[in-house]
């Protein structure tokens, strides 16, 4: 059995928690117990240490578990400081310290999302009295070395790590136990909805649902496309949107239907591939295949189109975008058990910047019934 640790934003409001019990009773806590709201039910949380570092300002330190999840913050320390006074009107103000990345499409605010700010307001309020203030900056010693390994910077996050998700409950994310409990969330969903729109990540939940989708509407897949494909069909989905950053979804045009890394890549190939059916010339292909991420051949061919008043982006990304649906099409037939067609798939795809760069034929069919 695998076993389940806590999202990051649950350690930071933990160690946030410890920093105030701290200025309010001068007792440096052991363990802390941390209501998750979602799921509705209470972690403990151990604390390393806690220390005042002076009449209105402690400081709180604990270590991120995120179970037997292959996730590499496990075991990254992260610290909480906490102090008196606050900013405007708000009760609690949560801040990002050092190895909190800075979100570059929203002014450099800091990299803590609707969750976490969530969970430590809530925790946090519930020690103060109501004319009370405090401020909790969160820090990461590690977060900025470890954001080099992540694909943070494709999604516009510089110089450190997210606070990001809506779980407090951290799950494998390339685990059976892991498909079983997305399987589980499109059953429920597909018993409402003839039409459902497939997210691989919280980057792409969060965009879909502000471009007007029906939040009810999302099922977040991680890299579990093909088996969720497969399954929503069987469940009876009539349509099904692929909403995803460019660097995931077009694997599915190289007919890779479960997209993490360590199993199958060919972005390159892909893009190389609709370049070269475009009638991109040789040198300019070379540059493509050699670029070292598919957001750096996405800017190479932006910058090509502003240079010579050209269309490469439209029309290599409509094509990948309408393989896409092609091979999802095929990837269905190959599982079925009749010809009978039943799922009809779109996609949507979007870059580093969190924009739309094309929605493929199908996808502009499907939109009006998910809003």
């Amino acid at each position: 059995m695998t076993r389940s640790g806590y999202t990051l934003p649950v350690f930071a409001c933990a160690a946030a928690v410890a920093a105030l019990r701290w200025l309010r009773e001068r007792q440096p806590l052991v363990v802390v117990a941390v209501d998750l709201i979602t799921p509705a039910q209470i972690a403990e949380i151990p604390i390393e240490q806690v220390t005042g570092l002076s009449e209105q300002m402690a400081l709180a330190i604990t270590r991120s578990d995120p179970g037997d999840n292959l996730d590499l913050t496990k075991d990254t320390p992260v610290w909480a400081l906490v102090e008196w006074g606050g900013v405007g009107d708000e009760q609690v103000t949560i801040r990002g310290g050092e190895g909190i990345g800075k979100q570059v499409n929203a002014e450099n605010h800091p990299a803590i999302y609707g969750y976490a700010r969530q969970l430590m307001q809530e925790n946090l309020s519930r020690l103060l009295a109501p004319t009370e203030k405090i401020t909790a900056t969160i820090i990461l010693p590690e977060g900025r070395s470890l954001a080099l390994r992540t694909s943070n910077a494709a999604f516009g996050v510089v110089e450190g790590l997210s606070l990001l998700g809506t779980s407090g409950i951290s799950q494998p994310l390339s685990t059976p136990e892991q498909l079983e409990s997305f399987r589980a969330t499109l059953q429920q969903k597909a018993s409402q909805f003839s039409s459902l729109v497939f997210c691989i990540g919280e980057n792409g939940l969060d965009l879909a649902a502000k471009t007007g989708i029906n939040p009810d509407k999302l099922v977040k897949t991680a890299n579990w496309l093909g088996a969720m494909l497969v399954e929503a069909e069987l469940l009876g989905v009539k349509e099904i949107l692929l909403f995803g950053y460019h660097g995931k979804l077009l694997k599915l045009a190289g007919g890779i239907f479960h997209t993490h890394h360590h199993l199958a890549d060919g972005r390159r190939e892909v893009l190389t591939s609709h370049c070269a059916l475009a009638g991109l010339d040789q040198q300019n292909l070379e540059v493509v295949f050699h670029s070292p991420t598919a957001e750096a051949a996405l800017t190479h061919l932006r910058g090509l189109d502003q240079a010579t008043d050209s269309d490469w982006v439209n029309q290599v990304y409509s094509a990948i975008a309408n393989t896409i649906d092609a091979r999802c099409q095929e990837y269905l037939q190959s599982h079925r058990t009749d010809n009978t067609q039943n799922t009809i798939c779109g996609s949507i795809l979007f870059d580093r910047s969190r924009k739309i760069i094309i929605k493929s034929k199908t996808a502009c069919n499907l939109i009006g019934n998910l809003c």
